[in-house]
């Protein structure tokens, strides 16, 4: 349904560290924009700029399937799903920040997110920290990639938004998650 969201893990190694970085099995999240097709389209920044994508291409691209969908813990009616598109779209074409700075002009993934709901349905969904807050959780991690990706200057300051805060938040109530063979 419009406004549900969907989280994957991307094999891809900025997202693997993301994930480490953040304590969480997710580095990926997209909005479901659109389910009227055969397929529903999901909203997503990636690289190199936000699209929609359909459903099987974006659980596709999920290492070994594996996806995780969460709904808002507020029911949404059909006249939430047109704010939730038209601020998708707003975002649609805008070049992925890779360098996961709230603040910039470009996006990522949990950002899109984050701004989308929040614009559409005035919800702040995911904890907004700098990345010294976020490290203040994971005190013994490994920075070395964050060092070189940063170019030895890790941007201490900079807010940022993740998907892991995305996922744990809240204001979301778990609908679908194959990770485990028993579910």
């Amino acid at each position: 349904m419009p406004g549900d969201l969907l989280f994957i893990r991307v094999a891809s190694r900025p997202f693997l560290e993301i994930a480490t970085a953040t304590r969480s099995w997710t580095n990926h999240v997209g909005i479901v924009v659109d389910t009227t097709s055969n397929e529903p389209l999901i909203a997503e920044s990636t690289f190199p700029f936000a699209r929609l994508t359909p459903l099987s291409s974006f659980v596709g691209r999920s290492m070994q399937g594996k996806v995780v969908a969460s709904r808002l813990a507020v029911a949404l009616g059909a006249a939430q799903a047109q704010p939730i598109r038209a601020a998708a779209a707003r975002r649609t074409g805008i070049f992925y920040d890779t360098g996961f700075n709230l603040d910039s002009r470009r996006q990522f993934c949990s950002r899109f997110v984050h701004e989308v709901l929040d614009e559409a349905l005035d919800m702040k969904i995911g904890e907004v920290q700098t990345f010294e807050q976020l490290y203040a959780g994971n005190p013994d991690a490994d920075l070395r990639f964050w060092n070189a990706w940063f170019l030895g200057r890790i941007p201490w300051e900079r807010r940022t938004v993740t998907p892991a805060s995305v996922l744990e938040s809240p204001f979301l109530d778990l609908i679908f998650d194959n990770r485990s063979p028993c579910r």
